[in-house]
């Protein structure tokens, strides 16, 4: 395809950070601002964000999770009540000192993230057993002075939830901190087409304060992995902390147990890179703000517009969410548009397939066309759909299955690390120094995840040769 939309997309292949680069402002999902580091969310990435948010949010509320909105301001002496936390945060947290034209009592940062807020709140809150369990959400904005920013994948303020949760047990805290991390990756999986490498983060890369956290991986088509969302247990570290305790059944007092958990328009970003192609994005059907796109070609003629616009009509009846393209653009920058913006479908009407009680379907996914029946539109939509979010799904499952690779010496290791692209299973004996060293001599292939089926290949660690504790998945990142 060869317009001025993908002119300006650099070939994947050929830069894939700059080819990604290219299909944000192509597709216009975002753009800069004057406010260094921060983005303003164009509609199609807005909207792509408020698919995942309903969809997320439904699956949240299915296991109990109700919606809460907390300040976004936090004094820094809750901030300092759990040290681990603020040491973690420190280099990225943005300060308040000023109050119109009065220098505050207490300097104030923006939230990078509200875990000393609930804290704060749970401690008032909670009284008895009774109180418990507290399974809250928020939707909102947090703000960390990063340094070095990318569209979507890092940002100083992004979009995001950030769940949070307080038991009485810390069985029942664990489950859900489990519970939660599955919930993400079946999302991903049938919404997003996207599959996820789960397990638990080594200690080193643990969320500041958590006992454990536990991560999913995406592989992006350049075989990094992007951390595509987190889930904590934190144990009684901030309930000590905030002294947030209750009275239990034989009236005796305890400390919760705390988890947190949470996802961002990272996400969009992991859209792009596993999906996206050298015409732009390639969104799945069931995240896609637009479904299908009807273009009329030569609308002058008869029955063009009055059959596109019956098909219009009979799709959103359906409950598809479709548009009817009747600008004045010509036909040819209509269907590059869509190409850009990744929409999974498109029918095209002209008065040559009308004559033949046809229209044209266009998939983006495979790039295919073929002729269907005017009278089996809908029907044929509605398969068609379901075919490109399942074939997806299949082809980047296939990718991430054939990316990862097996290293039993440190030789080999460093052999996959300088000529394979993807994730690398070796086994560590549990210290952070060879955890360093085997980011330092893969050329930063750090520790991605320790996965729950944690079967050693060798028993001796790829690094030290000492006994291993853990097998571990080690990748590049963003």
């Amino acid at each position: 395809m060869n317009n001025k939309m993908t002119e300006k997309i650099t070939p994947r292949d050929t830069d894939f950070a700059q080819w990604y680069t290219d299909v944000v402002k192509a597709a216009r999902l975002c753009d800069y601002t004057d406010v260094k580091g921060c983005m303003i969310y164009l509609p199609l990435g807005q909207a792509i964000w408020e698919n995942i948010q309903n969809n997320m949010d439904r699956m949240f509320k299915k296991t109990g999770v109700q919606n809460v909105y907390l300040p976004m301001l936090i004094p820094e002496s809750l901030l300092q009540k759990e040290k681990d936390h603020i040491a973690g945060f420190a280099p990225e947290v943005a300060w308040v000192t000023m109050g119109g034209n009065e220098e505050l009592e207490e300097r104030m940062c923006i939230r990078p993230t509200s875990e000393t807020l609930f804290c704060n709140y749970w401690q008032k809150e909670v009284k008895s057993y009774r109180d418990l369990p507290k399974i809250y959400n928020q939707w909102c904005s947090v703000l960390r002075w990063e340094k070095t920013t990318r569209p979507y994948l890092r940002s100083r303020e992004f979009l995001w939830q950030e769940g949070h949760t307080i038991h009485s047990t810390s069985k029942e805290a664990m489950e859900r901190t489990l519970q939660m991390l599955d919930l993400y990756t079946n999302f991903c999986k049938d919404y997003l087409a996207i599959p996820m490498v789960t397990g638990q983060k080594t200690p080193s890369e643990k969320f500041a304060g958590a006992e454990n956290t536990y991560t999913m991986e995406a592989m992006m088509h350049d075989g990094k992995a992007l951390q595509s969302g987190t889930t904590h247990y934190f144990g009684q570290g901030f309930a000590q902390a905030f002294n947030i305790k209750f009275l239990n059944k034989e009236n005796k007092l305890e400390t919760v147990y705390e988890t947190s958990w949470g996802t961002s328009t990272r996400l969009i970003g992991a859209l792009i890179m596993v999906h996206g192609d050298d015409n732009g994005l390639v969104l799945p059907p069931k995240i896609a703000p637009t479904q299908v796109v009807i273009v009329p070609i030569a609308s002058h003629k008869d029955g063009v517009m009055e059959n596109a616009t019956k098909i219009y009509e009979d799709l959103k009846a359906k409950g598809i969410r479709v548009k009817l393209d009747d600008s004045d653009k010509t036909p040819g920058f209509k269907f590059n548009e869509s190409e850009v913006q990744g929409i999974p479908l498109r029918i095209e009407v002209g008065p040559r397939d009308l004559e033949n009680g046809e229209v044209t379907l266009a998939i983006r996914f495979t790039h295919e066309k073929e002729n269907v029946k005017l009278e089996n539109i809908c029907e044929e939509v509605n398969t068609k759909l379901e075919v490109i979010q399942k074939g997806m799904l299949e082809k980047a499952t296939e990718f991430v299955n054939s990316h990862i690779y097996e290293a039993k010496t440190k030789d080999e290791m460093i052999e996959l690390a300088s000529t394979k692209e993807g994730f690398i299973k070796a086994d560590w004996c549990g210290s952070e120094e060879c955890e360093d060293k085997i980011k330092e001599i893969t050329g930063g292939a750090g520790s991605r995840c320790i996965p729950f089926d944690d079967k050693l290949l060798t028993g001796k660690c790829i690094c030290c040769g000492k006994d291993a504790k853990h097998n571990v998945i080690w990748g590049k990142s963003y």
